[in-house]
């Protein structure tokens, strides 16, 4: 009996750097990079996206350090899906899991998958948008690739996390060094009346806060991976 107990229990081979890549690798992902515009588009003025990028940092970062305390009071692997049925019970947590299955986090995936597969045959169609079946195929295929490498391997999963993660990163950093480039040249005139036409309805703003947010989704992601850290009591806090 103790044999089998053992046999079902995951191995714990997540460090703090894999831990780290995992939350930033998908934090980091299709939504920073096209969230902005809809984000200005949808306020109407630099000032005003500005703003709402703090805010929608400031609630994630509150309720990160909510989850890191909950992941290491209950050290089991599932997220919030195991946080519920520990508290509210059964049924609960079947609505949230089967909802997350079927809906949430399929248009999650398609919707990055899409923005990857776009990003990845625009250069091959310079001049005309690329074939909608082409882009569908690409965002299948990817998705296809990573599915198997997160089932063969936990720390290969992890090296093509960190990978992927530093990659973005060092794009994220190449456009933040041209924008500031920009500003010492002084290209300043989007930062003259930066709140002018600032759109202050509430459903503007909502759809606003809410391309915010989905940028900064995989903050939670860590937790669902509870037992595979290698000392969650620390990662998590990290």
């Amino acid at each position: 009996m103790d044999d089998k107990a053992q046999k079902l229990n995951l191995k714990r081979e997540v460090g703090l750097v894999g831990a780290v890549s995992l939350i930033g690798g998908t934090m980091i992902g299709s939504g920073i990079f096209m969230s902005p515009q809809t984000v200005l588009s949808t306020i109407g003025s630099p000032g005003a996206s500005l703003v709402l990028w703090a805010c929608c940092g400031l609630l994630v970062i509150l309720v990160s350090f909510c989850y890191a305390e909950l992941g290491t009071v209950i050290k089991e692997s599932g997220g919030e899906y195991i946080y519920i049925l520990r508290t509210s019970g059964p049924v609960v947590a079947f609505v949230l899991v089967y909802t997350s299955v079927l809906f949430v986090r399929p248009a999650g995936v398609a919707g990055i998958s899409l923005s990857f597969a776009q990003y990845v045959v625009a250069p091959f169609y310079p001049d005309c948008p690329p074939p909608v079946v082409l882009i569908k195929c690409v965002a299948a295929a990817a998705i296809l690739v990573l599915a198997t490498v997160n089932c063969l391997n936990v720390r290969f999963s992890m090296s093509v996390q960190v990978f992927f993660m530093v990659a973005k990163v060092l794009a994220l950093t190449i456009i933040i060094i041209g924008g500031v480039v920009m500003l010492i040249k002084g290209h300043t005139e989007n930062f003259q009346d930066s709140f002018e036409n600032t759109n202050v309805a509430i459903n503007p703003i909502g759809i606003a806060f809410y391309q915010g947010l989905w940028s900064y989704d995989g903050w939670n992601n860590l937790n669902y991976v509870t037992e595979e850290l290698k000392r969650p009591e620390v990662s998590q806090r990290q």
